[in-house]
């Protein structure tokens, strides 16, 4: 065995006493909540609202590429995933890359969305801000783009406007198999909870009852999260990261609850865009109708949005020009993190660009 080298071990302790500083402040750093991070950042301006809902224009001076893109979000989380830190956020990336892009945040609902049902979205909210995207940029068409439940919104309104001024549309992480739901899905199912026993007092689904549903999808997870903190809490870059992250991963919002009891009645019981019985606003609706050109993206280790449950969705769609990405992440590292910045990313602006103008 060689011989120790004395400085080598000194170097070594050296290295983990400054380690174990920078574990210590940030440790306080996280624990007190000071110096929290900025998320969201990307400048943008409020151009329409409808309740609680507004549509973001990001500004562009170096806007080169139509028609624009219009963003549709989640109904039960916070938008800012998609532009979570400066350096490490979707939008920031697109708009680099030329693209004017518009985002439909729905807000916090309250006791006045509680109501609201999904011909809401699909054919009010979503055309009309279609409209407005179109009416401020000159453009005849606009590129859609749908992010989870988003995406199902999106499919779901292309499907039931076949005449609707769409360029393309790209869905990320969206369900179309509710079997394939897990924890979060049976609860509704086989555990057989109606959806009126855990309305909130605005008639709502209360973001607890969502977060604890996303928790018994990866009961461990929050133990590997802290242990994973630990070993690179000395990096601020990596506890940035993580702050922003968990912030987002529980920052819930209500689901209104007449969209909650339609999801949990046409789309986990019946499983309806599977089984082709799902009806908006009273019209049959089918993703056979959709023919738009086409992209799908999918996560591999996606707990929240399995690949069973998302992958049946690209021989459903009626487009000629149809495609799937299927990347090996997690269902958040499709926008944020390597994946995105390496591929995700990448392959949604080829796919955007080979179907828009780009001016010289």
């Amino acid at each position: 065995m060689p011989p120790t080298n004395p400085m080598a071990v000194l170097d070594r302790i050296r290295h983990e006493v400054e380690r174990n500083a920078l574990r210590t402040r940030n440790g306080i750093r996280l624990a007190t909540g000071t110096e929290r991070v900025g998320v969201g950042q990307a400048p943008k301006d409020v151009v329409w609202r409808a309740g609680r809902c507004e549509l973001w224009h990001y500004r562009n001076p170096n806007a080169t590429v139509s028609p624009p893109l219009l963003i549709v979000f989640s109904l039960i989380s916070r938008s800012y995933i998609l532009d979570l830190t400066p350096g490490n956020s979707f939008v920031e990336r697109l708009l680099a890359a030329g693209f004017d892009v518009y985002l439909l945040d729905w807000g916090v609902p309250d006791e006045r969305d509680a109501q609201n049902r999904l011909e809401d979205y699909v054919d009010g909210y979503i055309p009309t801000a279609v409209e407005r995207v179109r009416e401020l940029s000159g453009a005849g068409e606009v590129n859609l783009l749908g992010y989870c439940f988003g995406g199902v919104l999106t499919l779901l309104h292309a499907a039931h406007h076949p005449d609707s001024p769409l360029r393309s549309l790209t869905v990320m992480a969206t369900p179309v198999d509710f079997r394939h739901m897990g924890p979060l899905g049976e609860i509704f199912t086989t555990g057989g909870l109606e959806v009126d026993s855990v309305l909130d007092e605005n008639g709502n689904l209360p973001p607890r009852v969502i977060l604890q549903g996303f928790r018994a999808l990866t009961p461990i997870a929050e133990v590997t999260r802290y242990v994973n903190l630990w070993e690179k809490l000395w990096s601020d870059e990596y506890v940035a990261a993580y702050q922003a992250m968990t912030s987002w991963s529980t920052d819930h919002i209500p689901f209104p609850g007449a969209a909650a009891r339609e999801t949990v009645d046409m789309l986990l019981r019946n499983n309806g865009l599977i089984n082709d019985t799902l009806s908006v606003g009273g019209d049959p609706v089918h993703l056979a109708d959709v023919t738009l050109p086409f992209l799908s993206v999918l996560a591999a280790r996606d707990h929240i949005v399995p690949e069973a449950a998302a992958s049946p969705l690209i021989d459903l769609i009626g487009s000629v020009d149809k495609h799937e990405l299927r990347l090996d992440a997690g269902h958040i590292g499709l926008v944020v993190g390597r994946t995105a910045a390496k591929t995700t990313v990448p392959k949604i602006i080829e796919f955007l660009l080979t179907r828009s103008e780009v001016a010289r």
